[in-house]
């Protein structure tokens, strides 16, 4: 395909995929404007802004954002490493009004009365819809392990949303004595970014053995193998001999206390004293998704996958990393693979046209140095004997790629997912 790249190959394969579901684009069946409302503009939410208004430019869509600049989870490992300042993970929502026409209210929803079909703002405003797109993120299941809850998050950093969290485990990185310890701990499945413990040990590791060459990074997981496994542990040996080690659940049982104050991890067979204490704490569907019924008792929202309509309740989709979209991992790519889905089938849905079979795809790399990347991939269709989504196709990384060359297109994919989503 002349002229195809890596940004034209994501818009592509997500658009085709989403326009099977109801044919060409066009307007709605009501003479007024249909009324979509999304919440949350990560990748998900503010790819389905976007896409809406492209599939049917006829939509009156709102996106609601508390945060005037997204600071995006995708390169914050790297902000750890020092590569770059957090304002390089900040993205705009501008031009999804300036230049596709959505509506951007800067506030935060507290709350969804699904009978009468209205979003409630902190400041009081309702906004009403007629079909409601969900993508609130994860939340914290604070208490999970004991002795670690929000309060200890202060002291030993999650870093699993890019803020302040980031910027308190990077200080305390440059603060660490040479021949230190930086204990992470990577939870159960599912949970967001399913590498991004292994990348965040990778590069970690990157900035002592330039900084601090006597320290040494120790990984505690609650699982006994974890994705990308081989090509991770390939890199660690051949990058950073000796500097990084995993320890599995199978080797440990699981991890039953945490002393945040003294930065000691305690699991069934032995304790881990650390200089730097990282926890990455079991996960759910962020709080509004909770308050409103839309999770269920595994914390996460069940959703139809023709549509990601909720199961629970009418009239709302919920997106990225709250739904249960098994097997598809809790990604970015795959938040936008979604978001394109579903702004499909709610556009087909205001038609009276039911959603087709969807096909969705996930990509992700994983930095281990700057000139080194590893990734993996995986299509998705929808199994109607099983009925769910099923793995189509995946694939990893051979073993003796060329490294370099997968860092570039890394680098490549960050600033076309980038765009392909707020711009």
């Amino acid at each position: 395909m002349p002229g195809l790249t890596r940004r034209t190959f994501i818009v592509a394969v997500g658009t085709a995929g989403a326009l099977s579901l109801f044919g060409c684009a066009g307007k709605t069946r009501n003479a007024t404007k249909a009324k979509v409302v999304v919440i949350g503009g990560g990748y998900g939410g503010a790819t389905a802004a976007k896409y809406l208004k492209i599939f049917d430019p006829s939509l009156e869509v709102t996106l609601i954002e508390k945060k005037t600049g997204y600071l995006s989870c995708p390169g914050s490992n790297a902000v750890l490493a020092g590569w770059h300042e957090l304002e390089w993970l900040r993205r705009s929502h501008d031009s999804l009004h300036e230049d596709h026409g959505v509506r951007l209210v800067r506030g935060k929803a507290v709350g969804i009365d699904a009978k009468r079909r209205i979003v409630r703002l902190k400041d009081g405003a309702e906004l009403p819809y007629d079909r409601l797109i969900l993508a609130p993120g994860i939340d914290f299941r604070w208490g999970a392990i004991e002795g670690y809850d929000e309060a200890a998050s202060r002291i030993a950093p999650h870093a699993w949303k890019a803020g302040p969290q980031t910027t308190l485990l990077r200080n305390q990185l440059e603060a660490m004595r040479d021949g230190g310890v930086v204990l992470i701990t990577a939870p159960a499945n599912p949970y967001r970014c399913p590498p991004g413990p292994y990348e965040r040990a990778s590069l970690i590791a990157h900035y002592l053995n330039h900084h601090k060459p006597k320290s040494k990074v120790l990984i505690l997981d609650a699982k006994t193998q974890f994705s990308k496994q081989a090509l991770f542990l390939k890199g660690w040996q051949t990058l950073y001999p000796g500097m990084v080690e995993w320890i599995s659940a199978g080797q440990e049982g699981s991890i039953e206390r945490i002393d945040a104050q003294r930065r000691i991890v305690f699991t069934e067979f032995n304790e881990h004293r650390s200089d730097v204490l990282n926890v990455v704490p079991p996960q759910k569907a962020g709080t509004l998704a909770q308050e409103s019924g839309l999770a269920d008792e595994s914390g996460w929202c069940p959703i139809d996958p023709h549509s990601f309509a909720s199961t629970l309740q009418p009239h709302i989709h919920v997106i990225g990393d709250a739904c249960v979209a098994t097997p598809m991992p809790k990604s970015a790519f795959a938040a936008n693979s979604q978001a394109k889905v579903c702004a499909a089938a709610v556009v087909g849905l205001l038609r009276d046209r039911e959603p087709g079979p969807p096909s969705l795809i996930n990509h992700c790399y994983s930095f281990l140095a700057p000139d080194y990347a590893i990734s993996i991939t995986g299509v998705y269709e929808y199994s109607g004997r099983e009925g769910q989504l099923v793995a189509t196709s995946t694939g990893e990384t051979p073993m003796d790629a060329d490294r370099r060359r997968e860092a570039k297109f890394a680098d490549s994919w960050r600033i076309n997912i980038a765009a392909d989503t707020f711009k």
